[in-house]
């Protein structure tokens, strides 16, 4: 399956550089969502525009794993761009490229 790269301010104020990565639960291993991440750097927080396939039912409250019940991340708005993300515990999150 075929995703479109979202290419707005966001990702050429982080050097066009874009990666699709595979998220998933660390603990269970089951796949929770593709997302896109722009720019270098670790996986702070998922930026709700920029996720793919997600496999939760948390819509607009936290994230957890629908598998295993474990809290992945928090809902809450990134105030330097005021966009709507879930910040990602440390450890939480398994992830990988997708090609």
């Amino acid at each position: 399956m075929r995703y479109k790269i979202q290419k707005d301010r966001y990702y050429k104020s982080r050097g066009s550089n874009t990666k699709l990565y595979q998220i998933k639960c660390s603990s269970c291993m089951s796949k929770i969502a593709k997302y896109q991440k722009d720019g270098p750097g670790i996986l702070k927080r998922l930026y709700l525009d920029r996720i793919f396939d997600i496999n939760t039912k948390s819509e607009n409250s936290d994230l957890y794993c629908d598998n295993c019940d474990t809290l992945i991340g928090i809902h809450y708005i990134y105030k330097p761009e005021k966009r709507p993300a879930y910040r990602l515990f440390v450890g939480a999150i398994s992830k990988s490229i997708i090609k």
